[in-house]
């Protein structure tokens, strides 16, 4: 008797290794809460998501899933799979990290995704720069907010992905696992937004300080000193919702004084405009690069500006390959001056 049909026979049902497609299929469930919502985000119809999860249920011989009302909840069985799971995705990442490294990394695809401000300050440039150092390395983009971002990170839809919080970690290491300020849309979500998951590797890539608009004849436009607290009596435009809003009405409360917020503007452009009316001043990150107008200054703040950390994130496991460590590095470059100009 071989020691594979001993182990196989130490765990009754267990037939095989568990199919890393269905174990990914669990995993999606477990993020969305409900079936029809994996199948979704799978672009599989339910019916195919709930034959997965049964097959995968029967190739470990344990239930997964259990009936709770109308929809499936996972049985603890299932929560242990999952635990596992997440340990197996990061030797596969591992392995192929390996596999490129083995390779010449000049070679590849990688796909990056993040959110608005980050696309034409930080993506763009990036990818510019890698074009002339690997002119054979192909890289794709999409604009997507956290936490989808993520969501795609995990099924591997896409490979970086760029996000932001309010810690302060040092620019180009790997960040800790403190807590954080919530998803940076605003969003409440059952799903992950990476920033204190462990299936994700984190690293830095810079400070985005926050500088102010100020309108045409604004009595601090000459001021040599500028300090958050010197603007306590204005009107305020903020962002709608989500970390940029935030980290405003948080930056403004430090500073001693609750901010008057007259109007809430989703676009940089949009906001700008409301400055240059005389609605009201604006923190604006460093990054968003809103389209200059002759009638509005921006002006960064002489010590203590609000601040966010913009980080990238790739599966636990996949940093070393070359050509992700490529792109990873591409961008730490591009944000360094992003931010600097």
């Amino acid at each position: 008797m071989t020691g594979r049909r001993r182990w196989r026979e130490g765990v009754p049902g267990v037939t095989d290794l568990p199919d890393l497609r269905k174990l990914r299929v669990l995993r999606e469930l477990s993020e969305r809460g409900t079936v029809s919502a994996a199948a979704q985000a799978l672009h599989l119809t339910p019916q195919a998501v709930s034959q997965q999860i049964s097959a995968l249920g029967r190739e470990l011989g344990v239930p997964l899933t259990e009936p709770s009302g109308r929809r499936l909840r996972l049985t603890g069985a299932a929560r242990i799979v999952l635990r596992h799971a997440d340990a197996v995705f990061t030797q596969v990442e591992q392995m192929r990290a390996e596999l490129a490294a083995h390779q010449s990394g000049e070679r590849g695809e990688v796909a990056v995704a993040g959110f608005s401000t980050t696309l034409s300050a930080l993506i763009l440039p990036a990818v510019a720069r890698l074009r002339e150092t690997r002119p054979l390395l192909r890289t794709s983009l999409a604009e997507v907010d956290p936490p989808e971002s993520f969501s795609l990170l995990q099924r591997g839809e896409t490979d970086v992905v760029i996000s932001a919080d309010t810690t302060r970690p040092s620019p180009g290491a790997p960040s800790d696992k403190r807590p954080s300020a919530g998803p940076p849309d605003g969003r409440t979500d059952r799903r992950t937004d990476g920033r204190t998951d462990g299936r994700f590797h984190r690293v830095a890539l810079c400070d985005d300080p926050f500088d102010i608009a100020l309108p045409a004849g604004h009595r601090l436009l000459d001021s040599e000193r500028l300090l958050l607290a010197d603007l306590a009596d204005e009107a305020w435009i903020f962002a709608t919702t989500g970390l940029c809003h935030d980290i405003g009405v948080a930056a403004c409360t430090a500073a001693g004084f609750t901010p008057r917020a007259s109007h809430a503007i989703g676009d940089w452009d949009a906001t700008l405009a409301a400055v240059r009316l005389g609605l009201g001043v604006a923190l604006v990150p460093r990054l968003a690069k809103p389209v200059p107008r002759p009638e509005v200054t921006i002006r960064a703040f002489s010590e203590r500006a609000p601040s966010r950390t913009v980080f990238a994130a790739v599966r636990e496991g996949s940093q070393t390959s070359p050509e992700i460590a490529a792109v990873l590095d591409a961008l730490r470059t591009a944000a360094r001056a992003a931010v600097a100009g």
